[in-house]
């Protein structure tokens, strides 16, 4: 069963940044997602919820090119559906994958170094937030006192904050975040809430996939449940929190 959207008054609606519209995608022979849907609004929070293998990730990587897929994916007026990887990252999306990926040789300066790229503007000329390693270093202290350190003698939360902060470095104007509280100490969890509201208050728009209600409750604006590669709940995150009905049919939520 399917419940009810939430829909704000028009006026209220935040500019769509991102826009997924009848996505499927292909892990080899294997068709994971099915005519999804969903927007990301400039400086919004959005959650992609879930059991695990309900698509959240393979949602993600689509939006990458990581992976078969096809429909329409509209970023900032531009059909990205066909663009390669790179050509995504340049254009704006910052993408932080489950795995983390950073490179255990390099340390942590040199990993930042590998996701810098120019300073970038809005359409309308408003500079988008940016990134120095001042600014990370200040949004991520732990980070600051360990510049040297090579990324593969860093504990798993502090490889998860260097993740970050090397996506953050590109300037993006939206963030995807795959799992991000996934397999962490509850302290660096606190420390990613922090760190998103961070984000949030300087206009960063993200999409996240993740499994811990209280974590996405504190963070995000909206929310999207999925089940079998396809959306099965949308609403604002307030009002999943009160919905009775919708947490006892969604338990992994």
């Amino acid at each position: 069963m399917t419940h009810p959207q939430h829909t704000a008054p028009a006026a209220t609606q935040p500019q769509v940044l991102l826009q997924v519209q009848d996505l499927n995608a292909w892990y080899g022979a294997a068709h994971i997602l099915f005519d999804l849907n969903l927007t990301v609004g400039k400086g919004e929070v959005v959650a992609l919820m879930g059991r695990n293998g309900a698509g959240k990730s393979t949602t993600i990587e689509s939006i990458m090119g990581l992976v078969k897929h096809q429909g329409l994916i509209r970023f900032m007026g531009q059909d990205i559906v066909a663009w390669k990887p790179h050509q995504i990252a340049r254009a704006g999306i910052g993408f932080v994958p489950e795995e983390r990926r950073i490179f255990a040789d390099l340390s942590v300066m040199e990993n930042l170094d590998t996701g810098r790229q120019p300073p970038r503007v809005w359409p309308d000329g408003q500079a988008v937030a940016h990134w120095s390693t001042e600014a990370i270093f200040s949004l991520f202290p732990n980070l600051a006192d360990m510049r040297t350190r090579r990324g593969g003698q860093m504990s798993g939360g502090e490889q998860q904050m260097l993740a970050v902060a090397r996506t953050l470095m590109g300037n993006p104007f939206l963030l995807l975040l795959d799992e991000p509280s996934e397999g962490v100490a509850p302290i660096v969890v606190e420390q990613m809430i922090k760190m998103v509201l961070a984000l949030k208050a300087q206009g960063v728009s993200i999409l996240l996939s993740e499994q811990n209600m209280d974590f996405a409750r504190q963070v995000c604006d909206r929310v999207y449940i999925l089940e079998k590669g396809q959306i099965k709940y949308e609403n604002t995150m307030d009002a999943l929190t009160h919905d009775m009905t919708a947490k006892a049919e969604y338990p992994a939520v």
